[in-house]
């Protein structure tokens, strides 16, 4: 999605431009994405192989089986990443959505709601919580699509609410918010009213969306010269919520400087 070599390339055999990335936050945290080649990729309807990781469904769970090194700006070595992690889906949704009229970007709520236990060996830390699964996909590249993008999730004590909306790369808007009942079935709702949030520390501009026009950011998580992540006190549907949110700025990204900046965050393996 965000690969500088497949952006090089002129955007042919995607296969060709594959990685796990893992992101651990805390006192011990790992970033990890390096790209490989289609001759470290293998696949089938259930397994997915990317060099010495793995992601496959077994036993009602999408399990991770991460091998990875860790990438440090201005450090050349790498720490281990090896763990394993298991998302167990509570509702599975079956329906797709279009980001915009032609169908360029699709993106599918799998499991809006779901359990995660994670068991990493490397660095040695274990959790289990809530967590969700999603899937996107695209016949053009992000930053032909859109400008900028802001989404939101949090769990709900009946389902999960998911809210969307951004600027596409023709300037028009779009905005949507969805709620999941139990069973993963989804239902347009009213979008709650804006409720903007203080710029990262890129003064990447983020929003949310929340019932009394208000949120909270506990925390972010990734903060880039395009794209944050956050932990958000939030209220939706009349409950009191914790949300994930997410901000992504495509001009940002599609820059020289950045385009310079991503192979030291993502690098490419040449074997």
């Amino acid at each position: 999605m965000f690969s500088p070599y497949y952006k090089r390339s002129g955007r042919s055999a995607p296969l060709n431009h594959s990685s796990l990335n893992v992101a651990l936050y805390g006192p011990q945290a790992r970033w990890a994405m390096t790209e490989r080649g289609s001759g470290a990729v293998d696949r089938d309807a259930s397994n997915l192989v990317i060099g010495p990781s793995a992601v496959r469904w077994e036993g009602g769970a999408l399990t991770i089986d991460i091998v990875e090194g860790d990438t440090r700006l201005f450090v050349p070595w790498q720490r281990p990443v090896v763990g394993r992690v298991r998302v167990y889906p509570e509702a599975l949704n079956r329906v797709a959505f279009a980001l915009d009229g032609q169908e360029n970007h699709i993106w599918h709520c799998l499991a809006p709601r779901a359990r995660i236990e994670v068991e990493m060996d490397s660095p040695a830390i274990r959790w289990s919580g809530k967590a969700y699964l999603d899937h996107n996909r695209g016949a053009e590249p992000l930053e032909a699509g859109f400008n900028t993008w802001h989404w939101s999730r949090a769990h709900l004590n009946e389902g999960a609410l998911v809210c969307y909306e951004g600027e596409r790369g023709d300037g028009s808007l779009f905005a949507s918010a969805l709620r999941f009942d139990r069973d993963g079935t989804p239902e347009p709702v009213d979008l709650p009213p804006i409720a903007r949030l203080p710029r990262s520390k890129w003064r990447v501009d983020r929003r949310t969306r929340s019932d009394i026009g208000v949120a909270e950011v506990r925390r972010t998580w990734e903060d880039t010269p395009f794209y944050a992540r956050s932990e958000l006190a939030s209220r939706f549907l009349g409950e009191e919520v914790v949300a994930v949110q997410e901000s992504l700025d495509m001009r940002r990204f599609s820059s020289p400087l950045v385009q310079f900046m991503l192979p030291y965050r993502m690098p490419r393996r040449k074997d």
